[in-house]
């Protein structure tokens, strides 16, 4: 089992590095295209809100929104669905901070120098260096505070990636072929993955819960503790707290649940 996932600054070649792995190993490729038209599932209205607020910096209003906590539920549970198909590329989108500690999971993080993302930029967008280099700020900063909002964490983190490799200083053929060896030698081993498969779980009821019309929680964390899953949060009301216990064991089915909801004071 081997997962690939690739968190990249614009313009570093991390697109490129990803879809060449994929065709190279025969490796499904998730990026913003796929996971907008998994979220159909989920309604039309959630893959609208996906094109406007993914790799987006939430202003404080849209950050405690309905609509931002769903799509971030959605897209967590969407990386996570794919990854336990195995064989898998995930761009961007926290990958790494989803995946972390899971054996079969690379996670790499893609950078270059300014200058000479600066010059990709121009030639594959047809843009002049003014607009290039401020598309390159501009991404980079959504994005890192898109990553931010959602998981709490610093983007360009060293220590939250496995391997790290510059397009600066190392041609991306070279790159792919490092990738490409790590991936092979983790897929001769047979990974555990019921570690993946209860934060799959987890990741799907929360998605769930957030995404329910009829359901609104103001604050929600879903997690598996190893015996079974454990809802966190608050909630307004006993009337609230009943609806949201009793949706959460439907979906759970037969594994065991733990409610540790709390009222708003």
């Amino acid at each position: 089992m081997a997962i690939l996932t690739i968190s990249r600054e614009f313009g570093s070649g991390g697109r490129e590095i990803g879809q060449a792995v994929a065709a190279l190993l025969n490796y499904a490729y998730l990026d913003k295209r796929r996971i907008l038209s998994d979220l159909k599932a989920a309604g039309k209205k959630w893959e609208k809100w996906g094109r406007e607020l993914d790799e987006h910096c939430p202003t404080i209003w849209e950050k405690h929104d309905w609509s931002f906590k769903g799509f971030s539920a959605l897209i967590q549970s969407c990386i996570f669905n794919y990854a336990l198909k195995d064989k898998v590329v995930i761009m961007g989108r926290g990958g790494n901070f989803l995946l972390k500690d899971i054996p079969s999971a690379l996670r790499l993080r893609i950078i270059a120098p300014i200058d000479k993302r600066i010059e990709r930029i121009m030639v594959r967008d047809s843009v002049d260096r003014e607009t290039a280099k401020w598309l390159a700020e501009k991404t980079d900063n959504e994005r890192a505070c898109f990553i931010r909002s959602i998981y709490g964490k610093e983007w360009n983190d060293p220590a939250e990636y496995d391997m790290i490799f510059d397009t600066g200083t190392r041609n991306e053929d070279e790159i792919v072929k490092i990738i490409k060896d790590v991936l092979l030698e983790k897929e001769q081993f047979v990974s555990e993955i019921k570690e993946l498969r209860m934060r799959a779980e987890a990741a799907r009821v929360k998605a769930a819960l957030l995404t329910n019309p009829n359901i609104f929680i103001p604050t929600l964390d879903v997690f598996h503790d190893g015996e079974g899953l454990v809802l966190r949060g608050v909630v307004h009301n006993p009337k609230q707290h009943k609806a949201v216990e009793e949706e959460a064991k439907r979906l759970a089915g037969d594994s065991p649940i733990r409610c540790e909801l709390h009222y708003r004071k």
